[in-house]
C-alpha cells in the first residue's frame, strides 16, 4: 500500500492535475466514478507499472522475513553410563555453578572394583617387597655358592698335585670324582647368580611395570566411580528436571533434563527467500524488531550466510528418498548479530522477530569507475531502502496490535 501510495503521487496524480486543469474537465463530470479508468487510463497504468517494479527493486535488493528467531543454547543433562538413580542433589527452575553435582548413580559396583584395583596395588607392593627380600637371600646364596665351588676347585687341585707327585697315592678315579664336584658346583653359582640377575629383572622391570598397570586400572575405577556423579558442565538453570531416586537412566534412551547455561544466547538467525540467495551477503546491514520487545528497531549485522539450503539435505536411511518429501523450498539461513553492544537487553530467548537487510553500493559509488546509467540504478537502490525501513517501522508499531487484538489474544 506505501509502494502504491508513493507511485501513485508520481503517476495518477500527474495525470488528474493534467486533465483538471490543462484538459479542463472537472471532477465529479467528466472525471467519475464511471470514466475514472479512461479519463486516468495512463496514470493508472504507470502507477501500476511503478509500483510493481518499485516492489520488486525493494525485496530484492533489500530482503526481508518473518523467519528470524533469537536462537539459544541448551545441554542436555546426561549421565555417561546406565545405572539407577540413588540421590538427586538438585530441583526444576533451580541455578547451578560449573561442576555442580545433580544426581548420582547406584554405584556399588563401580565402588567393588575400585577397591579391587586398590587391593592389586597394595598386592604388587608386597611382592615388591618380597622380591627385594629374595634378592638379599640370593646374594648369600651366591657366596655360599662361591665358597662350595672354590672348595672344590681347591680339592680337585690338590689331588691332581698329589697325583703328579706319586701316581700310586690318588687313584684316577678319585680325580674324575673330584672334576665333577667341580662342575656341579660352578653349575651351582652360575644357577644362583641367574636367580640374582632375575629378581633384579623383576624387582626394577616386571614388578613395576604390573604396579603402573594396576594403577591405571585403580584410575580407570576411579574414573568410572566418578561417572556415576553427573555433574553441570557449565553454569546455568536446571529446566525440565523430573528424576528422582529409583529411576534408571540410559543415556541412549532418556535424559535427565534440560540445562539452560547463563551465556546462552547465540543470536538471531533468519531465514530469507532462496531468490536472495545472489544479494545476501555477510556484512550487509539489517534492522529487527522483535515481538518480545516492541515498539523497538534493532541495528543488526549480517555475519554469516549459511551455504546450504537445509530442505535439501539427505541422510543416510533404509529407504530411498522421494522428491516430494523435499518439495517444501527451504530458506537461506543467516546470522545476524548485534550492531551496538546491549542490544539484546530485553529480549527473551526464543522470541519471534521481522528482519530487514540493506544492500549497499557505496563502495562501488565512491569507486568512480562506474557508468552513469549503473550508477543512477545503484542510488535508486539504495535510495528506495528508505521505503523499506519505514515499512519495518510501521509493522514495529502494529506489531502488538496484531497480537494483542486481531489475533484475538
Amino acid at each position: 500500500m506505501l509502494e502504491f501510495m508513493i507511485c501513485s503521487m508520481l503517476t495518477i496524480f500527474p495525470d488528474f492535475l493534467f486533465r483538471r486543469y490543462a484538459q479542463g474537465k472537472r471532477l465529479g463530470r467528466e472525471i467519475n466514478l464511471y470514466s475514472m479508468w479512461f479519463e486516468l487510463r495512463w496514470g493508472i497504468t504507470a502507477c501500476v507499472i511503478l509500483t510493481l517494479s518499485l516492489i520488486t527493486l525493494i525485496f530484492y535488493y533489500h530482503p526481508s522475513t518473518k523467519n528470524v528467531t533469537a536462537v539459544f543454547r541448551t545441554v542436555t543433562i546426561l549421565p555417561e553410563t546406565n545405572g539407577r538413580v540413588a540421590e538427586v542433589f538438585v530441583g526444576t527452575n533451580e541455578k547451578v555453578a560449573a561442576g555442580a553435582p545433580l544426581f548420582r548413580l547406584d554405584s556399588t559396583g563401580q565402588e567393588a572394583a575400585l577397591e579391587t584395583a586398590r587391593r592389586r596395588v597394595s598386592e604388587l607392593d608386597a611382592e615388591l617387597a618380597v622380591a627385594q627380600t629374595e634378592l638379599v637371600a640370593a646374594d648369600g646364596l651366591i657366596a655360599q655358592a662361591e665358597g662350595a665351588y672354590q672348595q672344590a676347585v681347591d680339592e680337585f687341585q690338590t689331588q691332581v698335585e698329589l697325583n703328579r707327585r706319586n701316581p700310586n697315592v690318588v687313584a684316577k678315579r678319585e680325580i674324575e670324582r673330584r672334576q665333577v664336584a667341580v662342575n656341579s658346583r660352578e653349575g651351582a653359582l652360575a644357577a644362583a647368580v641367574s636367580n640374582k640377575q632375575t629378581l633384579q629383572t623383576k624387582i626394577a622391570s616386571l614388578l613395576p611395570a604390573q604396579k603402573a598397570s594396576a594403577e591405571a586400572a585403580l584410575a580407570q575405577a576411579q574414573v568410572e566411580l566418578d561417572k556415576t556423579v553427573v555433574r553441570a558442565g557449565t553454569a546455568g538453570m536446571v529446566q525440565q528436571f523430573a528424576l528422582r531416586p529409583g529411576d534408571i537412566v540410559n543415556p541412549m534412551i532418556r535424559s535427565a533434563g534440560i540445562l539452560i547455561p547463563e551465556d546462552r544466547r547465540v543470536g538471531l538467525i533468519a531465514g530469507f527467500g532462496q531468490i536472495e540467495a545472489q544479494v545476501l551477503k555477510p556484512g550487509m546491514i539489517a534492522e529487527v524488531t522483535c515481538i518480545g520487545k516492541p515498539f523497538t528497531i534493532i541495528p543488526m549485522v549480517v555475519t554469516e550466510v549459511q551455504d546450504v539450503i537445509a530442505g535439501g539435505q539427505v541422510r543416510p536411511a533404509d529407504q530411498l528418498v522421494d522428491v516430494q518429501q523435499m518439495a517444501r523450498p527451504g530458506t537461506l539461513t543467516s546470522f545476524l548479530e548485534p550492531l551496538y553492544e546491549g542490544q539484546f537487553t530485553g529480549i527473551p530467548p526464543g522470541s519471534n522477530c521481522i528482519a530487514n537487510a540493506y544492500t549497499s553500493n557505496h563502495d562501488e559509488l565512491t569507486n568512480g569507475n562506474v557508468s552513469t546509467p549503473r550508477w543512477f540504478f545503484l542510488h535508486m537502490v539504495d535510495a528506495v531502502g528508505l521505503v523499506h525501513a519505514m515499512i519495518l517501522r510501521l509493522q514495529a508499531l502494529l506489531l502488538p496490535v496484531q497480537t494483542l487484538v486481531l489475533t484475538g489474544h
